[in-house]
């Protein structure tokens, strides 16, 4: 009897005890940490070759900013100029040789921004070429390109995708129909292919335009228009180029707007025109959780300097890292004009 007691208390703990692991089931165990990916996007604004250049080492142009162009997962510049063969030239009309493109994806380089106002200076012509060496640097560079023609460029990694919509106010001469067509800021045009980013199912749009009044140092109503208009049309955030002076950056409903970088490598020397800004924008994919979403941008100050100021040619610097080094300049004045510079633009644009 006394044993039987014993089974049947053993068989209603054992009931029990299921029923509590039934009732109150240990929760899983969480990862210490969240695995997460992050893809970066470093952007520089205006690439060119103006006469002068030609002339020096353009080896040094982008060596100082190199590790960054290369540590990021994508490198975006903007390329002012038409590859249009001999003979060379430089402002009015850029035709600039084959190696300087070369060269800046060697740099890092991975998207070529063709959308601006110096594209189709040696006319569809040289349009064609640019196309075909583009084309031809795809396979040897490991390149892409946009701004010629209606899509954007997808770029993904990590199981995040961005389409990069680059377009432009205008070109100097005008499309004749025998060459691919430039995308123009038009609102059917831009938002076609806005859409069609989101249709191949980007999780981030990134407008990249090409607009503005050169050498001011605040946006127009025309850019903030735009601005405003490619937020409510889904862009994650704005970039732009072509003043050739950096501009002063805001949000619209939560979208970041750098209106102008700059240039990135130049022979301007008028006033503001060689300071510029990099622009590094960050994309992170949770992969517990599957969210996406993309950090504040981070803004870095650029010099560039003549030759003869700190090198013998042409180099973009990062302030940042040249800060505390005057004695290190061939040409000490320069770097207490880059000082000065700074300090008057980060005024005019309220930027820090």
């Amino acid at each position: 009897m006394r044993l039987r007691s014993i089974i049947v208390a053993i068989l209603l703990l054992t009931c029990l005890e299921s029923q509590a692991q039934f009732l109150y089931p240990i929760p899983k165990a969480k990862p210490l940490y969240c695995p997460s990916d992050t893809v970066s996007l470093y952007i520089i604004g205006d690439v060119m070759m103006h006469t002068r250049q030609l002339q020096h080492d353009h080896t040094y142009f982008l060596s100082q900013i190199e590790p960054y162009m290369q540590q990021a997962d994508f490198c975006i510049a903007n390329m002012e100029f038409s590859l249009g063969g001999e003979p060379y030239s430089g402002y009015p009309a850029f035709s600039t040789p084959d190696y300087y493109a070369e060269y800046v994806a060697s740099c890092g380089a991975d998207v070529f921004l063709t959308a601006n106002n110096h594209i189709l200076d040696r006319g569809s012509k040289g349009l064609l070429r640019t196309v075909k060496v583009y084309d031809a640097m795809a396979q040897t560079h490991g390149i892409s390109y946009t701004g010629i023609g209606k899509e954007p460029l997808i770029i993904h990694k990590h199981g995040i995708r961005i389409a990069l919509v680059n377009f432009t106010y205008g070109t100097n001469v005008g499309p004749d129909g025998k060459a691919p067509e430039v995308l123009r800021m038009n609102k059917e045009n831009v938002s076609a292919a806005i859409q069609s980013g989101k249709s191949a199912g980007a999780d981030f749009i990134v407008a990249l335009p090409h607009w503005g009044v050169e050498y001011e140092l605040r946006h127009c109503a025309k850019q903030e228009e735009w601005a405003r208009w490619l937020a409510a049309q889904g862009c994650s955030a704005i970039v732009g180029a072509h003043p050739h002076v950096v501009q002063d950056t805001t949000h619209i409903n939560g979208v970041p707007v750098i209106y102008s970088m700059g240039n990135a490598v130049s022979n301007m020397s008028a006033q503001n025109t060689r300071l510029e800004l990099a622009v590094t924008l960050r994309f992170v994919i949770d992969h517990i959780s599957g969210e996406k979403k993309m950090l504040e941008p981070q803004l870095d100050w650029l010099w560039c300097t003549l030759p003869g100021k700190l090198t013998p040619s042409y180099a973009t610097v990062r302030i940042k890292d040249w800060a505390t080094r005057r004695s290190e300049w061939l040409n000490p004045s320069d770097y207490d004009n880059m000082c000065a510079t700074l300090a008057r633009v980060q005024a005019a644009t309220g930027i820090r």
